[in-house]
């Protein structure tokens, strides 16, 4: 389940501390561990979504959306099903995936990010 928050225009919230709803990931995305999912979803910017994710540790499989994300907390690395070369992620990495690439997220600390997507 994702939950959603609307954030009101002039205001902020500390992202880092956001209350997120969880779930777990179905078996046929996860690689190793019990990665479990947390979101809240912030709002529109035209037809983009803003909100705040994170993953727990462990390895897991997905196909992105269009998506640029900064990093607010964990570690991980995202490897690409077509050989390029391997994102690494910590605080305050900035990034861009594309719609339809197959990629691996392997976690070594609970990572959350802010997403535009």
């Amino acid at each position: 389940m994702r939950s959603e928050l609307e954030l009101l225009a002039n205001c902020c919230i500390e992202a880092a501390e956001l209350p997120l709803s969880y779930r777990t990931l179905p078996p046929e995305q996860t690689l190793a561990g019990t990665p479990r999912v947390g979101s809240a979803r912030l709002g529109q910017m035209g037809s983009r979504t803003i909100g705040v994710w994170e993953l727990t540790p462990s390895i897991s499989t997905d196909i992105e959306v269009d998506e640029f994300f900064i990093v607010l907390s964990g570690r991980a690395t995202v490897a690409f099903a077509d050989g390029r070369p391997p994102l690494e992620l910590k605080p305050g990495v900035l990034g861009r995936l594309e719609a339809g690439t197959a990629t691996r997220w392997i976690v070594t600390e609970t990572l959350r990010k802010v997403y535009i997507a």
